[in-house]
C-alpha cells in the first residue's frame, strides 16, 4: 500500500528498504552481460553455478533466449527446464529488475522489469501467460528504491502480490506448510537483499500459518 509518495511495505530486521541502485543500465551499456540476462531460470542457475566453480559455461546456457527446437529439447528432459523460456524478449534499452521463481511443475517465472525512454524509466512485470499486471505510475524518473520495488510487488495485482500471491495458492489443499515451504524464490541483480526479505516474510506467513492450523486442531481435539 502506498501512503502519499511513500509506499507503506512490511518492515524485516535487517533490510534497508531504502538501498537504491544507481543504475540500472550502465551494464548494459558497456556490453557486460548479467545472469538476469538468460530467460531460462534453469540455464541461468546452472551457469551461476558453474561460473562459481570456474568451468567453462557452454555457450547456450548464456543464450538470452533459445530457439523453439531448443526450448522443446529442455522441455524433453522436464517440463521445469522450461521456465522462464517462454517469457516475453526483453525489449531493446530494457533490463530484469527482480524475478519471482515458482516451485510449479512448468517453474513458472515473473519478470519485473525496467526500461529507459525519453520520458524517464518506465517499468512493467511479465509472466509466460500474457497475465496483465499493474505498475502505477509506469514511468519514474529514477530507479526505484527498495521499498518502491517491494510496493510494486506487493500491489500489481490487486491481491496478496506476485511474491506472496504464489505462496497463499499454494497452501489451498495442503494442510502442511512444509511441503510449500520453498515454493516461492525471489532474486535480483541490483538489489541485493530482495531475495533476504521476501524468505523472511514468506518464513513469517508459513509459521503464522501452522501456527492458525495447530490452534484449530487443538480446538478440534479439545
Amino acid at each position: 500500500m502506498t501512503t502519499g509518495n511513500f509506499p507503506d511495505v512490511p518492515q524485516v530486521p535487517g533490510i534497508d528498504l531504502d538501498f537504491k541502485p544507481r543504475d540500472y543500465f550502465t551494464s548494459r551499456v558497456l556490453g557486460f552481460a548479467l545472469p538476469s540476462d538468460i530467460k531460462g531460470q534453469a540455464r541461468r542457475n546452472l551457469a551461476r553455478g558453474l561460473a562459481g566453480a570456474g568451468s567453462e559455461i557452454p555457450p547456450k546456457l548464456l543464450a538470452a533466449e533459445l530457439g523453439e527446437e531448443d526450448r522443446r529439447g529442455w522441455g524433453a528432459i522436464h517440463p521445469a527446464l522450461m521456465g522462464g523460456e517462454y517469457l516475453p524478449r526483453v525489449a531493446r534499452g530494457a533490463v530484469e529488475i527482480a524475478r519471482v521463481s515458482i516451485r510449479s511443475v512448468t517453474a513458472d517465472q515473473i519478470s519485473v522489469r525496467a526500461r529507459r525512454t525519453p520520458a524517464g524509466i518506465a517499468y512493467s512485470i511479465v509472466d509466460e501467460y500474457g497475465t496483465r499486471y499493474r505498475v502505477k505510475p509506469r514511468v519514474r524518473p529514477a530507479p526505484l528504491s527498495m521499498r518502491e520495488l517491494v510496493d510494486v510487488m506487493d500491489e500489481c495485482d490487486g491481491w496478496f502480490g506476485i511474491a506472496m500471491g504464489p505462496a497463499v495458492r499454494a497452501l489451498e489443499g495442503h494442510s502442511d506448510p512444509e511441503s510449500v515451504r520453498d515454493f516461492v524464490r525471489v532474486e535480483s541483480d541490483f538489489y541485493p537483499q530482495l531475495q533476504a526479505y521476501y524468505d523472511a516474510r514468506l518464513e513469517q506467513f508459513f509459521a503464522e500459518y501452522a501456527a492458525e492450523m495447530a490452534a484449530q486442531k487443538a480446538a478440534q481435539d479439545g
